[in-house]
């Protein structure tokens, strides 16, 4: 077993115990946007860093007793769109309890309170530009590597930052599968069924698409929250915890284009070609991996497994969670518990 599996499999196996006791814990843990000084275990604590192109706010909790073990690389989570950090609540305290020594939960680009240092920068957010994103964050608080766990955008931002810099990511868990885009081959029609469910990608490819995310932006995205989890149950007042963060500046410069980059109707940034080169020939993510998958996903349904088995050489499990839509850590935090505590269970 390889250095990186051990160390990912020793965390996997902390977070058992704790797994099964916080699997029906659900409620949201508020953040406290405060200076730094020793929280307590457990406490998420809202921080701000900065990177070549962003402020990044996120997250920071400090978990195990005495602080964890040392030797366990940190957590970092990353949300979807349309989402924010709340959509780790239920996941958080479960790895702070296990052991994970620091668990971080940043803001994407366009969310919540990160911001672009400079008004000059294109407001872009192509596949490649998130990945590097992670990559950024992580050598900004001078984190050689890390464990990795997303869905959505920041499901694709792990995946290319786990294929573009295999020597930073120690283990990961993508939630919907591998997710990289090849952006210069014209897009092949799916099923109609498919394209339906892509209806709001080609709203966003229009400017009427555009003007409607803008003045619309929060009755929308309630929308997209009902269609692709529709047995998710939350009330008006979650969903404004999390929709505070669509009121960020650059929410809809950066929505609109990363959805029109990925079908050829933006252009990228020119330093990003070359990484965009080698995502398109679909590389391989080494890295010990679990794939988690919402059964009733309202954009696709999990694709069969022999067709992801090629993308992950050291595939560790794969899980379909039945009853669960595309908003996996919000409706069902404790299946990726369960995904960790399989790992520990099976590779010890």
């Amino acid at each position: 077993m390889s250095s990186s599996r051990r160390t990912f499999v020793k965390a996997a196996a902390s977070v058992a115990v704790a797994a099964n006791r916080m699997a029906a814990a659900q409620e949201r843990i508020p953040s406290r946007a405060v200076p730094f000084s020793a929280p307590p275990v457990g406490s998420p604590v809202l921080k701000s860093v900065r990177t070549p192109v962003l402020e990044i706010g996120y997250e920071e909790t400090w978990g195990g007793r005495g602080g964890g073990d040392p030797a366990t690389p940190p957590a970092i989570l990353l949300h979807g769109f349309p989402d924010d950090v709340r959509a780790w609540d239920g996941v958080v305290p479960a790895l702070a309890a296990g052991g994970v020594r620091r668990v971080l939960v940043p803001y994407l680009r366009g969310f919540g309170p990160t911001r672009f240092l400079d008004s000059a920068t294109p407001r872009m957010a192509e596949q490649a530009a998130i990945g590097q994103d992670l990559i950024d964050f992580a050598d900004a608080l001078n984190i050689k590597t890390f464990d990795v766990i997303g869905y959505d955008w920041g499901g694709r931002a792990a995946c290319v930052a786990a294929a573009l810099h295999p020597e930073r990511v120690t283990g990961a868990v993508l939630i919907g599968g591998y997710t990289i885009q090849n952006v210069f081959s014209p897009p092949v029609p799916e099923a109609p069924e498919t394209e339906h469910a892509y209806w709001y990608q080609w709203y966003f490819n229009t400017e009427r698409g555009r003007a409607g995310l803008t003045a619309n932006r929060r009755a929308l995205c309630k929308l997209l929250w009902k269609l692709w989890s529709p047995n998710m149950q939350f009330t008006d007042e979650q969903f404004e915890r999390t929709a505070k963060s669509f009121d960020n500046p650059d929410f809809v410069d950066c929505v609109i284009h990363s959805y029109r980059h990925r079908h050829g109707n933006a252009p990228g940034e020119p330093r990003f070609e070359a990484d965009e080169r080698k995502l398109a020939q679909f590389p391989r993510i080494n890295a010990p991996t679990v794939l988690v998958h919402g059964a009733d996903d309202g954009i696709r349904k999990p694709p069969a497994e022999s067709a992801e088995q090629p993308h992950f050489p050291h595939l560790v499990f794969r899980r379909v969670v039945a009853g669960a839509g595309h908003f996996v850590p919000r409706e069902r935090p404790d299946s990726v518990m369960a995904a960790l505590r399989d790992i520990g269970q099976d590779r010890l």
